[in-house]
């Protein structure tokens, strides 16, 4: 597929560039523009605001540093439960736009570093506060209420 690469650390990369309007179709004889409807991309939004759409459309996203050992734990973990997380890897510059907690997210309130995970639009936590919720029970009825996991 093109703009997919693998890495070694079972990671995809996809290249969001727009695709060029020049694709034509040859069911029809007469060009028409190929435009996927798949992807909402808009070149002008803030990290902020490509973070906040992103947790809204996944139902567990885990946002993190490149090449970061908590991140990979915690897809293990999730992966070990039957949930297999959007992982989003952000530069320095854009941890900082990652959203603050709110006071029905998690307890105690979620640092908005990297990693972060956040399940049903709500922010976790780190890898400690995943795990605490794990072993705590609470961590698979959340799952199974957010639609990321059927039991």
């Amino acid at each position: 597929m093109q703009g997919l690469r693998q890495y070694s650390n079972d990671l995809v990369r996809l290249d969001l560039s727009p695709p060029s309007p020049t694709a034509t179709s040859s069911a029809s004889a007469s060009a028409v523009a190929v435009i996927p409807t798949n992807l909402s991309i808009d070149a002008e939004e803030s990290a902020e605001t490509k973070i906040q759409r992103l947790i809204s459309e996944h139902p567990v996203i885990i946002f993190s540093r490149s090449s970061c050992c908590m991140c990979h734990v915690m897809r293990k973990l999730l992966a070990t439960i039957g949930v297999h997380p959007t992982v989003i890897e952000l530069d320095d510059d854009e941890i900082s736009a990652l959203p603050p907690p709110t006071a029905h997210d998690a307890d105690p309130p979620c640092n908005p570093s990297a990693p972060a995970v956040f399940i049903g639009g709500a922010c976790v936590g780190g890898l400690e506060s995943l795990f605490a919720l794990h072993l705590s029970g609470h961590l698979v009825p959340k799952l199974v209420e957010v639609g990321a996991l059927w039991v």
